[in-house]
């Protein structure tokens, strides 16, 4: 699957896209994070992702988020089956990244529409959900401009063993033109 929009286009994880995570987990995009993961760990990552993306089973799904225009390889966005939310339902959380030199463009918005149609399409749950730390503006505003909602803050630990505060967002994922789902 290959999903368009204004400026980006989001292409399932595969093998060669191992070079991009390792771009990903460069100290300046992984503050809010925690900080960089060990090879160890990206390594694990990259073979989660691309298993997720290999074998489409409801679960979620992981891309690269690419520009339209030029091809390029600038970020990471998905979804996947989230158990642990605030108010007992399943859904789909979402997560997102783009490369620096990319950022400030809209492409981190542009990508979670895609990925927010692509987790409608699979049908399974109500929600889309996002936890962006309550620190992370820029986070915060993709919420804001995709039309999630704030439903306020919780705390967690991300990664395990550190604690930190986030917002959590949520996006109806009801079809616009048919009837709610339950």
């Amino acid at each position: 699957m290959e999903t368009t929009g204004a400026a980006v286009r989001i292409e399932p994880w595969s093998e060669s896209d191992l070079a991009l995570l390792r771009a990903a987990n460069a100290p300046e995009l992984m503050t809010e994070l925690g900080g960089p993961e060990t090879e160890e760990k990206v390594l694990a990552r990259h073979r989660r992702y691309v298993a997720l993306s290999a074998n489409p089973s409801g679960k979620g799904r992981m891309y690269v988020i690419v520009l339209a225009a030029t091809g390029e390889r600038v970020g990471t966005v998905g979804f996947w089956e989230q158990t642990a939310t605030s108010d007992g339902q399943a859904a789909y959380e979402a997560g997102w990244g783009v490369l620096t030199a990319f950022q400030g463009r809209g492409l981190a918005s542009a990508a979670t529409r895609l990925v927010a149609g692509a987790a409608r399409a699979e049908g399974r749950f109500r929600y889309l959900l996002a936890y962006p730390k309550v620190t992370n503006a820029a986070s915060n505003a993709v919420c804001r401009k995709v039309g999630f909602e704030l439903r306020g803050e919780v705390g967690f630990e991300y990664p395990p063993g550190n604690p930190v505060r986030s917002n959590e967002w949520r996006l109806d994922l009801r079809p616009e033109d048919g009837p709610p789902e339950v």
